[in-house]
């Protein structure tokens, strides 16, 4: 493996470890990882995750939508 895809696979488990420790389903990370496609925006989610704790899916899936949006500018 690349250096690349060993960041983008440890990112994608620790993202989904966090999605697992607040009792959600890993599937549900590993779909939120895959949607973010990037390690910094995989970062971004897992910090957000660690601070707010969301108590829905929908709440992390709203989140997940805003780090893939691009700013309007």
């Amino acid at each position: 493996m690349t250096r690349d895809q060993i960041e983008w696979v440890n990112s994608r488990d620790r993202l989904v470890d966090a999605v697992v420790q607040l009792g959600f389903p890993k599937e549900l990370g590993a779909e939120i990882a895959k949607n973010l496609g990037s390690p910094k925006a995989m970062e971004r989610m897992i910090a957000y995750l660690n601070y707010v704790k969301p108590k829905t899916a929908e709440i992390m899936v709203d989140e997940m939508l805003a780090i893939c949006r691009p700013f309007p500018g």
